[in-house]
C-alpha cells in the first residue's frame, strides 16, 4: 500500500470535479484496511467508495482512503432463495448483472445506478418499486476509530426513504467491507408496476419477461434520461423527490392541479422532483459548464470544466425557485463535500 500525496480526485468523482486529496491510498483487503486505520489513528480520514454520490467543493484535507474490495460468494440456498455476499468494491451495476446471469431475483429494477456495493446500504437506494432494504439481510462493517467489525441486520440499518443508520446514528463512524443480499432462485417478484417499465417491455411485446427483460428494460430506459459519467460528469439524480403530507399536498394540488404525484401511504405522496424542477423551467439550462441535464431536470451535470462551487451554486437555485414556485422544499440526494 502506498499513501500518495496531494493526489487528484478527478477520476475518483463521477462528477469527475478537479479535487485534491492531501494523502490518498486505495485498499483492497480488510486486512489492509484495519493497517491503514490502526496506523493513521490520529489522521483525518475520507472514506471514498465509487465517488458516485458526491459533490466535491474543494479538497480534501485529510486521508482518502479508497475502498477497492472486491470479491462475490454465495454463502447458502435453498430450493427458494439464495444468500450472496457482495466485497464492498463491487461495481454495482457489474453485480447485479452477475445476479441476473445466475437467475437470482431482486436486484433487477436497480441496474445501472451508478456506485459500488458498500454505498448501496448508507442510501438504500432504489428505483422502479424496489429499494435495497427488500434484499437486504445484513453488512459488514469496521469501526473506524477501534478496527473492530460489527455485523448489521436489515433492522439496524434503520432505513428510510434514502436514508439509513449510516446517513444519521453512526455516520462518519463505520466504513461497510461486505453486503449480503437475499434473493430468489424461483418465483421471483417481478415488479413492472411503474408505467415506463411497463411501456417498454410493450414496445419490445414483451408480455411475461424474464429477470434479464426487466434488466434490459430499466437500462434503455436509464440510458434515455440519464448521461453516461464517463462522457458527462453527474452523479444520477441530484435531488430525493419530496415526501409530503396528503394534508399539505391537497392545498398545494388546489393550485397546480396538473401536478404528478403517487401515493405512499395513507396520509402521505411522493411528488417527482424531476418535473416540480422541469416545470420551473431548468430542463436543459446551462450555466457556465454546469447545468441540468436535457433529458431529465433531476440530473445536474458537468460539462467539463465546472467547480464543486459551480454545481453547488446551480443546485442551491433550483430548490430556491422550486420552493418559491410551488411551496416544496426539495432536499439533495448528493453529499456535498
Amino acid at each position: 500500500m502506498e499513501i500518495q500525496s496531494n493526489f487528484s480526485l478527478k477520476n475518483y468523482n463521477t462528477f469527475g470535479i478537479e479535487a485534491k486529496a492531501r494523502q490518498f491510498v486505495a485498499v483492497h483487503t480488510v486486512a489492509e484496511l484495519k493497517t491503514i486505520l490502526e496506523e493513521n489513528k490520529d489522521e483525518q480520514k475520507f472514506i471514498l467508495g465509487g465517488g458516485s454520490n458526491m459533490l466535491l467543493t474543494k479538497d480534501i484535507d485529510a486521508l482518502v482512503i479508497h475502498i477497492d474490495l472486491k470479491g462475490k460468494t454465495i454463502l447458502k440456498e435453498d430450493d427458494d432463495f439464495v444468500w450472496v455476499e457482495s466485497q464492498a468494491g463491487e461495481t454495482w451495476h457489474d453485480f447485479v448483472l452477475w445476479t441476473i446471469d445466475n437467475n437470482f431475483g431482486g436486484l433487477e429494477n436497480m441496474s445501472l445506478i451508478p456506485g459500488n456495493v458498500g454505498t448501496t446500504p448508507v442510501q438504500n437506494i432504489g428505483a422502479y418499486g424496489t429499494e435495497i432494504k427488500d434484499t437486504f439481510v445484513s453488512c459488514e462493517a469496521i469501526n473506524i476509530a477501534s478496527q473492530e467489525i460489527k455485523t448489521f441486520t436489515n433492522a439496524d440499518c434503520k432505513f428510510g426513504y434514502r436514508e439509513s443508520v449510516f446517513k444519521n446514528e453512526v455516520k462518519d463512524q463505520y466504513i461497510i467491507t461486505s453486503v449480503i443480499y437475499k434473493l430468489t432462485k424461483r418465483n421471483h417478484k417481478i415488479n413492472i408496476s411503474y408505467g415506463d417499465i411497463t411501456a417498454e417491455l410493450a414496445k419490445n411485446n414483451i408480455t411475461i419477461p424474464t429477470l434479464k427483460e426487466v434488466s434490459n428494460a430499466v437500462i434503455a430506459i436509464r440510458q434515455s434520461k440519464l448521461p453516461d459519467p464517463k462522457e458527462l460528469g453527474n452523479s444520477g439524480s441530484f435531488f430525493k423527490n419530496p415526501i409530503l403530507l396528503k394534508s399539505d399536498f391537497e392545498k398545494i394540488h388546489q393550485k397546480f392541479p396538473e401536478m404528478k404525484y403517487y401515493e405512499v401511504s395513507e396520509t402521505e405522496v411522493k411528488v417527482p422532483a424531476g418535473w416540480l424542477i422541469e416545470q420551473a423551467g431548468f430542463k436543459g439550462k446551462r450555466f457556465g459548464d454546469a447545468g441540468i441535464h436535457k433529458n431529465q431536470a433531476l440530473v445536474l451535470v458537468n460539462y467539463g470544466n465546472a467547480t464543486g462551487q459551480e454545481i453547488l451554486a446551480v443546485s442551491k437555485d433550483v430548490q430556491k425557485t422550486v420552493f418559491d414556485t410551488f411551496g416544496i422544499q426539495i432536499e439533495a440526494e448528493v453529499n456535498v463535500i
